[in-house]
């Protein structure tokens, strides 16, 4: 048997107003519902996200959140253009759209949230 459900993800905020502008503006995801308490936002393929207040928020320094491109260079230069930066890691060998590409050919690239949730980018091989 499955689990019965739909998956519904939550990334913390500790400033609404802010989460906004990046997951909407910026992101272009589509604004579904606010509340004093969460933004929700279609993370795409019909999977809510809720970005939830908090009062203060940990420095997890792992992905929270991510999502499969058809093409990850372009989507990193749109958000390039945007604003966005990428991260780089220290003995990861990545190429011009700081994309590291794993063993099995996935490429991934990471980013941050304004409250330094990790974010990520990937691509799998054709």
């Amino acid at each position: 048997m499955a689990f019965p459900g739909r998956l519904v993800a939550f990334a913390p905020s500790t400033d609404l107003d802010v989460s906004a502008m990046f997951y909407v503006d910026t992101l272009g995801l589509t604004l579904t519902e606010r509340t004093p308490f969460a933004l929700v936002v279609d993370g795409g393929n019909g999977v809510e996200l809720r970005i939830t207040l908090v009062q203060s928020k940990a420095d997890t320094g792992y992905t929270v959140l991510g999502w499969q491109m058809d093409d990850l260079d372009a989507a990193v230069e749109e958000l390039r253009s945007k604003g966005v930066e990428f991260s780089q890691y220290p003995g990861l060998d990545q190429d011009e759209h700081d994309a590291w590409t794993g063993p099995d050919g996935t490429r991934i690239a990471w980013f941050r949230d304004p409250h330094a949730n990790v974010l990520s980018l990937h691509q799998v091989p054709a």
